[in-house]
């Protein structure tokens, strides 16, 4: 199994409130995850730092996890203690009130991953079936777009596309989405922040992973596409590819 791990302040920003990484288990087993932090003072760094953070210890010390019902039940555990801590942190400190992020985060096992998310940060898998989304976005864009109010068209361009009807770390309880796939050898997952898949079309991500390129070149590109079609936004992505079956496969 390959991974990489690339994130970019964009052309715009002054600073970067995503964060991400790629972190191995004791049974030598990934967790993949990007978060893309919200708040004001900076607080989206210590929002998207704390929850970076919080699955990283856990997962560094976590062993025994086989089936999709264990990582399903660890990263709904996980993630619910991080957003405790983190709406805790707000009300304890002012410059923090009303910080939150998104998150989404991926374990990989032999033949399957379980993927939680929460916000508008996705993951994509490229198969042979093609290249496709597998996360709902918890926006409210994404919300009328399902309900049948605005077009796909109209959702592209809509003024309140960044408005979030969930994030980790706002509310005292959070709610999130959780979904086991299987994969085979040559599947490839792509997770990223909103900085990615609001300036690259799905056609361009998945011609760029199906690209005779290493990993680094591909995520490098991906970056380099969102930067020449504005880079408004922190831009970060992690590339999973399953290279073959194997127990603990580093």
């Amino acid at each position: 199994m390959k991974s990489v791990y690339m994130t970019d302040q964009g052309k715009i920003r002054s600073h970067n409130e995503d964060t991400g990484g790629i972190f191995v288990n004791r049974d030598g087993f990934r967790l993949a995850i990007v978060a893309d932090g919200m708040g004001g003072h900076r607080a989206g760094d210590v929002a998207s730092s704390m929850a970076l953070d919080g699955m990283k210890v856990a997962w560094e010390q976590a062993s025994g996890i086989r089936t999709a019902e264990q990582a399903e039940k660890w990263l709904e555990e996980r993630i619910k203690d991080v957003n405790s801590s983190l709406f805790a942190h707000a009300r304890k400190n002012e410059e923090c009130d009303g910080m939150g992020t998104t998150i989404v985060a991926a374990i990989t096992l032999d033949g399957f991953a379980t993927i939680a998310n929460i916000g508008d940060s996705r993951c994509y898998i490229l198969n042979e079936i093609g290249f496709r989304k597998i996360t709902e976005d918890h926006s409210l864009v994404n919300e009328l777009l399902r309900s049948g109010h605005i077009s796909k068209e109209d959702a592209e361009n809509h003024p309140r596309k960044n408005v979030l009807l969930r994030a980790l770390g706002t509310e005292e309880n959070v709610e999130m989405d959780i979904t086991t796939i299987m994969f085979e050898e040559g599947d490839v997952l792509l997770l990223c922040s909103d900085g990615l898949s609001n300036k690259v079309s799905e056609q361009e991500m998945g011609e760029t992973l199906k690209s005779e390129t290493s990993l680094g070149e591909k995520a490098s590109k991906l970056i380099s596409l969102a930067n020449e079609y504005g880079g408004e936004d922190n831009i970060t992505l992690v590339i999973v590819e399953f290279t073959e079956v194997s127990e603990g496969d580093n």
